[in-house]
C-alpha cells in the first residue's frame, strides 16, 4: 500500500506499449509539449499556445497515432514542473481522465557545468528522462508534489494575504519615519490615531514646518496605512467568525487545539494548520523537511561540515516556527523542550541561534503529534477548553 504522501516513485507498474507519456515545459506565452508515443519511432515535440483544450486535442491525436501503429493506449501520463501556473492544469487534466503529475522543480538533476546549455527543448528532454524513471518505480529520479484541491488552496489565501499586508504596513511606517528623520524630526509615532492632526505642529531643528511636498507625501502614506490596517482587521475578524461558525470542522478543530497551548495565538495556529499540519505527512522527518528545518551536510573524504538549513521547504512555516520557538521559551519555561534547550545553551556560548532551529524542529513535530494523535508534549501547559 502506498504510504501517505509517498511521491518519490510510482507504484503503478509501467506498461510501455500501452502508455502515452507527455511532459510540458510551461511559460507565460506558450507550452512546449514533448511525448513518447508507443509504436512511433520519432519522439514528437509540439509548441502550443496556452490553451488546455489544444493540449487535450494533441494528446488525443497522439493516441490515434499509437492505435494506428497497433498499440492500444490504456494510460496517458502527463507531467510538468511546479511553477507560476500552480495546480489548475493538473486538476483539469484529472477531471478529463488523464493521469497528471506535478514535478518538484528542485528534484530534477541538471548538469553541473558552469555554462550549461538551457533551452525549452533541452528541458523537456530532462523532464522526460526523470518522469520515465519515476514511472518505472525507481527512486531519486524526481519527486512529485501533492496536488491540492481548489478548496485547500483557497484556505491558505487569508493567511498569506495577512502576511503580505503586515509587511506592507511595516514598509509604509518605516518610510514615514525615514522621511521625518531626514528632516531631523525624531520621536514621532505615525501609527497613533491623531498622528495626522499633529503633523502641522511638527517643526524641524531649524524651527521650520515640514515642507509642503513632504507633508503631502506623509498624509498620503497615513491614508494608505489606515487602509491596510483596516484590511488586516477585516481578515482577522473573518478568521474568528469562520472558527466560531464551524468549530468542529477538521482544520478548525486543529486550530482550536493549538490555540490552547499557552504562547500560541490564533494567527500562528491557523498558519501552521493551513500550511503544514493539515497535510498528510508520512512521518516526523517529512514534517521537518517540509518546513525546511533540516540540515544540509557536506561530507567528502575526511571533510565533515554542516552548510546550515536546507531552506528548500515552506519559508512561511520556517519563519513562523523560529519565531514561535523564542516565544515558547518565554511562556513554557517548565516544558521538557525548554529545559532541553537551556541544558544545551547555558554553558555553551554562541549556540543559542543554532539550537533555536533545533528547538523549532522539535516543537513542530510535537505540535504535529498533538493535532494528529492528541499527545500533549511533556510539561506543556494548555488553556482550559472553551
Amino acid at each position: 500500500m502506498q504510504k501517505l504522501n509517498d511521491l518519490s516513485r510510482s507504484l503503478i507498474p509501467l506498461q510501455p506499449d500501452g502508455t502515452l507519456i507527455a511532459v510540458i515545459e510551461m511559460s507565460l506565452s506558450s507550452w512546449l509539449v514533448a511525448g513518447i508515443v508507443p509504436g512511433v519511432e520519432r519522439q514528437p515535440l509540439k509548441k502550443l499556445e496556452v490553451d488546455e483544450n489544444a493540449l487535450l486535442k494533441l494528446l488525443n491525436r497522439w493516441r490515434e497515432e499509437a492505435e494506428k501503429a497497433g498499440h492500444r493506449i490504456e494510460r496517458i501520463a502527463v507531467a510538468f514542473e511546479a511553477g507560476r501556473d500552480g495546480f489548475w492544469l493538473a486538476r483539469w487534466l484529472r477531471a478529463h481522465d488523464i493521469e497528471a503529475h506535478v514535478i518538484h522543480t528542485s528534484s530534477v538533476a541538471v548538469s553541473r557545468e558552469h555554462r550549461r546549455a538551457k533551452t525549452d527543448r533541452l528541458d523537456t528532454e530532462l523532464l522526460k528522462r526523470s518522469f520515465l524513471g519515476w514511472l518505472r518505480g525507481e527512486r531519486n529520479h524526481c519527486k512529485m508534489v501533492a496536488i491540492p484541491t481548489i478548496k485547500d488552496e483557497d484556505a491558505k489565501r487569508p493567511n498569506r494575504e495577512h502576511e503580505s499586508l503586515v509587511g506592507e504596513q511595516s514598509r509604509i511606517v518605516n518610510r514615514m519615519k525615514a522621511a521625518l528623520i531626514r528632516l531631523g524630526i525624531r520621536g514621532f509615532n505615525p501609527k497613533l490615531k491623531k498622528a495626522a492632526e499633529r503633523l502641522d505642529g511638527l517643526r524641524t531643528p531649524e524651527g521650520e514646518p515640514i515642507p509642503p511636498n513632504s507633508l503631502a507625501e506623509l498624509r498620503r502614506d497615513m491614508v494608505r496605512r489606515r487602509l491596510v490596517s483596516d484590511q488586516i482587521r477585516q481578515i482577522e475578524d473573518a478568521r474568528l467568525e469562520r472558527l466560531k461558525q464551524a468549530p468542529s470542522d477538521g482544520p478548525h478543530a486543529m486550530v482550536h487545539l493549538l490555540a490552547r497551548v499557552i504562547g500560541v495565538g490564533v494567527e500562528t495556529a491557523d498558519m501552521l494548520v493551513q500550511e503544514v499540519l493539515s497535510r498528510s505527512m508520512r512521518d516526523r522527518r517529512a514534517v521537518a523537511r517540509y518546513a525546511g528545518l533540516t540540515g544540509s551536510p557536506d561530507e567528502s573524504g575526511r571533510r565533515r561540515r554542516e552548510k546550515g538549513l536546507t531552506r528548500s521547504g515552506n519559508a512561511r512555516v520556517r519563519r513562523g516556527m523560529i519565531q514561535l520557538a523564542w516565544r515558547f521559551l518565554m511562556f513554557q519555561k517548565d516544558s521538557a523542550l525548554a529545559q532541553w534547550f537551556r541544558a544545551r545553551t547555558e554553558s555553551a556560548r554562541g549556540t543559542r541561534k543554532t539550537m533555536i532551529v533545533a528547538l523549532a524542529r522539535k516543537l513542530l513535530i510535537a505540535l504535529w503529534r498533538l493535532v494528529r494523535e492528541g499527545v500533549v508534549p511533556d510539561g506543556v501547559v494548555l488553556r482550559p477548553a472553551s
